[in-house]
């Protein structure tokens, strides 16, 4: 069965790129980066290569969208508590992004967006392990 999830993102400037998500936290693969791409860590088993847009297009015929104007897809990286996701959307506040819209608390979720330098949106989350998010769906 699959091993690993890498979500490709094309990029105006990988270094640029690779500077914005390395003030949040995250490290490179060093045998998967290079000028054209970079290879950032998320997780056990999960990566965004992040490539340069005229690298990124050798591997679809399609059109890139500029993800400043339109949504192709929304990336969510779960977190330990609330208090990482409020940290992890300061930090990428701090080295340039954007907050698209406001925090949401759904009581069993408590979720941020944040637009990373090229217009991708992510969304940081805490699901509450504890929570019965049948119920809060009921009300």
């Amino acid at each position: 069965m699959h091993k690993q999830i890498y979500v490709n993102l094309a990029v105006g400037s990988v270094g640029k790129s690779k500077a914005f998500f390395s003030q949040l936290g995250f490290t490179f693969e060093p045998r998967f980066t290079n000028e054209q791409a970079a290879c950032m860590v998320i997780g056990e088993n999960i990566y965004a290569m992040l490539l340069a847009k005229d690298f990124f297009q050798t591997f679809t015929n399609r059109t890139l969208c500029n993800p400043k104007e339109s949504t192709e897809t929304l990336i969510c990286i779960s977190c330990d508590s609330r208090a990482q996701v409020d940290e992890l959307a300061m930090k990428a506040l701090a080295a340039g992004g954007a907050a698209p819209r406001p925090a949401q608390d759904h009581g069993f979720m408590y979720a941020r967006s944040i637009e990373d330098i090229d217009g991708h949106i992510w969304e940081l989350m805490y699901m509450d392990p504890n929570a019965d998010m049948r119920a809060a769906n009921e009300s």
